[in-house]
Formats: C-alpha cells, sequence, structure tokens
C-alpha cells in the first residue's frame, strides 16, 4: 500500500492520543521500559495497529454517526461482528494508508437490554434530535478533536451507573467515557525478534509490572493462529459524577497484537514482510475477550 498522508488525519489522531497519553499512565510506562530496554529508540518507531471506540446504538448516535468522521478522513468500512452475550455490533475501518491504524468501532444494542436500562440510557440521551457530527465541519480539525471529548450529555448519577453496571459493563463506561479513546495498540511483529511475539512481549510487560487481561487467557488466538492479542488490564480513574459524588471507575487500557504471516507468502523473509502480507481484520472472539479489558472481573485485579 502506497504512503499517503491524508490531510487533516494526523491532526485528529493526535487530539485523540495525546489526552488519552495522560489519562492512561500504562501508556507512558511502557514506552519508557521499551527505550530502557533497547526495544525501541524513541516512541515514533511504535506501530499503532489499531485504535477502537464505544459508542451506543440509538438513534443520531452509535455507529452510523460516528463512522462519518473517518470515512470523511479516507477509512473504508470493512467487516461486520455481533456480540451476542455482550449485545455489540461493531465494525472495523481499513486505513487510507498502512501507516495509519485500523479502527475498531462497536455499539451497544440498547433495546436488546431490559426496560430499567433502556430508560436510564434514553433519560441522557433523549435531548439528542439530530446528528451532531452533521453539524461539525469535517475540516476542521480541531473542532474534530475537541468533538471526542465535548459532553453530549450530562455527567450521570452514581446510582444510574452503579445500575448500568449491573446488567452491562460496556453501557456504564460509555455512559461516562462517552467517546473517549478506548485504546490503542502496540503492533509486537514490528519489533525486534527478541520481543515480537505476543508470548515474548507479555513476558516484557509482566517484568515491568504491567497486570494483562486474562479473560479467555493472556492470549487471545484467532481460530486461524494468525491474530494473536493481549491487553492490559483498565486502569483505574477517579470520577466525578453529578451532585459531586466521587467513585473510582475503569478507564482506557492498552491493546498488544500480533498479526503473523498469511499461509502463501510465509516463505518470506520477515524483513521483507509488510502489512499486506499478513492477517487483516480482526476475530469476534478475541475481541469479545478484549472487551472485557474494563470489566470489574479484571480491574479488581489491580487493587489488591
Amino acid at each position: 500500500m502506497e504512503k499517503i498522508t491524508k490531510p487533516g488525519l494526523d491532526d485528529v489522531l493526535a487530539a485523540l492520543f495525546i489526552p488519552y497519553r495522560e489519562r492512561v499512565p500504562n501508556v507512558d510506562k511502557i514506552n519508557r521500559a521499551m527505550i530502557q530496554h533497547g526495544v525501541i529508540q524513541q516512541r515514533c518507531e511504535i506501530v499503532n495497529d489499531h485504535i477502537a471506540f464505544r459508542t451506543l446504538g440509538l438513534p443520531n448516535l452509535g455507529i452510523a454517526s460516528f463512522e462519518k468522521i473517518f470515512l470523511h478522513y479516507g477509512y473504508e468500512k470493512r467487516d461486520y461482528y455481533y456480540f451476542e452475550g455482550k449485545k455489540l455490533n461493531a465494525y472495523w475501518y481499513a486505513p487510507p494508508s498502512e501507516h495509519y491504524p485500523r479502527i475498531f468501532m462497536s455499539e451497544l444494542r440498547v433495546n436488546d437490554l431490559s426496560e430499567q436500562i433502556q430508560k436510564i440510557i434514553n433519560q441522557y440521551t433523549q435531548h439528542i434530535t439530530s446528528d451532531p457530527v452533521d453539524r461539525l465541519n469535517l475540516n476542521d480539525t480541531k473542532a474534530v478533536g475537541n468533538f471526542f471529548y465535548d459532553p453530549l450529555w450530562n455527567l450521570p448519577s452514581l446510582t444510574d451507573y452503579k445500575t448500568l453496571l449491573e446488567e452491562s459493563e460496556y453501557a456504564a463506561w460509555v455512559i461516562y467515557n462517552r467517546y473517549y479513546l478506548n485504546h490503542y495498540t502496540i503492533s509486537v511483529h514490528n519489533l525486534p525478534s527478541d520481543y515480537n511475539t505476543v508470548e515474548k512481549f507479555n513476558k516484557f510487560l509482566e517484568s515491568i509490572g504491567i497486570v494483562l487481561n486474562s479473560s479467555g487467557g493472556k492470549i487471545k488466538v484467532s481460530k486461524d493462529g494468525l491474530l494473536k492479542q493481549s491487553s492490559t488490564v483498565a486502569e483505574m480513574i477517579q470520577a466525578e459524577f453529578a451532585n459531586g459524588e466521587q467513585y473510582e471507575i475503569a478507564g482506557s487500557y492498552v491493546e498488544f497484537a500480533e498479526r503473523l504471516p498469511l499461509p502463501q507468502i510465509s516463505n518470506l523473509e520477515n524483513g521483507t514482510l509488510s502489512q499486506v502480507h499478513r492477517r487483516d481484520g480482526f476475530e469476534s472472539a478475541n475481541a469479545d475477550k478484549i472487551f472485557e479489558s474494563t470489566y470489574e472481573e479484571q480491574t479488581k485485579k489491580t487493587k489488591k
């Protein structure tokens, strides 16, 4: 794939990533350790496999709204995924050039939840009667960058947050965090040979005190064996709810992906492999467990 710089896209991605780094200390902790151990010389050497967002599947919100931003910047919509147990839809989006990250975008199937949960979500979103993305000048990268953090609805009460949490931890995460960047992903197969598999990189991560998501095993492997993924447990943040109530909740996390060569070209030397030679897309079974990086069953491990 020819390297094409899409005007404005770098600014939009920077607007996402800078606040994310500030909120997720593990990002800089991992980066510093990689430099100290000679894995990389500087942070810009890290290849970002993909970034991910969570949304609410409601009129004027959800994927149909949010995807407009990235389609405008040259992304192409690809495969659909359905997560029955978590009541989610998702798509992934291919970048306009391979040096940009893929995007994984999911949405909560709100109408599949209980009436009580639907009522809570709707009380915060019912005032959104037109698509907020349609009001954006998508060529104004500053406005687009601000949009990711602009509150589209009021802060929830702690009572409502806890009620959502009991039925859908995804719903609780989105109602508070909104369009905040859920995670970015280090492409480990691009690293030096001592670190270029998920198995090797996980050992490195745990040696520096990183807690990994163990749902489905620390390494999630696709059915074809060509996509391996792991992730940190989401870092906890002190959140302020309506009426000034304080409560510690799950924030964002870091993922790690290894894309193995496709069988038909596996005889190529590793140094000559490019993105088109490796397994693309995603795996629903892997993603299902990666979602749980923000779930209490995992985040409680960081409190020990």
